[in-house]
């Protein structure tokens, strides 16, 4: 592989995680993200009470993302070999935990019963 395309990602992540579940979490990263964009364009304005909670759930993100990806790939963390791999882990847990804010902020917003100000 001497080139990184777009296309050559795509085919590595397919074959990662299986070309049905990589193609879900894209569809489900497109829902919430286009969820979250309604969200602020309906509300005009970024809820700190939501934010908060959501920033507080961002360990937990962190950690079922990177649980996810060892048990997709059936790996442990006594695999992990070098500085490469420590880097990886650390974008997929920081992915995660960003994922997991927006995925509760937008839920949040979505599911409750009233719209908090402030």
């Amino acid at each position: 592989m001497q080139d990184l395309t777009f296309e050559t990602l795509i085919a590595v992540f397919e074959e990662m995680f299986g070309r049905g579940l990589f193609w879900l979490m894209v569809a489900a990263a497109v829902i919430v993200t286009l969820g979250y964009a309604y969200v602020l364009i309906r509300d005009r304005e970024v809820s700190w009470r939501k934010f908060l909670f959501a920033q507080l759930s961002m360990p937990v993100g962190a950690v079922l993302a990177v649980w996810f990806v060892m048990a997709v790939t059936r790996s442990r963390l006594a695999d992990i070999g070098g500085p490469i791999d420590v880097i990886v882990m650390l974008g997929i847990a920081a992915a995660g935990a960003v994922g997991m804010a927006i995925l509760v902020y937008t839920a949040e917003s979505l599911l409750g019963t009233r719209r908090t100000k402030g």
